[in-house]
């Protein structure tokens, strides 16, 4: 199975779930939030396609600590492909950002999972001072 990924990025970040975490960016979103800053990752047809063990191996050599974050774009939009992806990460922290609300996201996805931000951002209630979220109406929940 392929997974379409718009980029990696292992310099670790602070402010996307807790601790140093790697991010990958999924392609491909059907959101299309007013003022998102990844709009290169909205087309389905672009990005880099992965066979999903090829990725596996890729994020367990740049992923040293094994807290990544996953997403994009709207990672739910490849949720099969994902759902295969974390099966795979079984050892990772996995963090998980979707604009769709909890109840929108597959168990088999939930059951990976440690942390997940729900909720399309809504720039009337831009918020900067709540960790991990853009906006009041989202939440960031840990799982386990």
């Amino acid at each position: 199975m392929r997974i379409n990924v718009n980029s990696l990025d292992s310099r670790g970040s602070f402010v996307d779930g807790p601790g140093i975490r790697t991010l990958l960016f999924l392609q491909g979103c059907d959101r299309h939030c007013e003022d998102c800053h990844n709009k290169s990752t909205w087309p389905m047809d672009k990005g880099i396609p992965y066979e999903i063990p090829e990725l596996v191996c890729v994020l367990k050599e740049v992923c040293h600590n094994r807290k990544i974050t996953i997403t994009g774009g709207e990672p739910l939009c490849q949720k099969e492909a994902l759902s295969e992806l974390l099966k795979e990460l079984d050892d990772f922290d996995i963090c998980l950002y979707t604009s769709y609300s909890l109840e929108d996201v597959p168990d088999e996805i939930l059951s990976r999972l440690k942390y997940i931000k729900v909720g399309l951002y809504d720039r009337k209630l831009r918020c900067t001072t709540i960790p991990y979220i853009g906006s009041t109406n989202q939440k960031f929940i840990t799982l386990r």
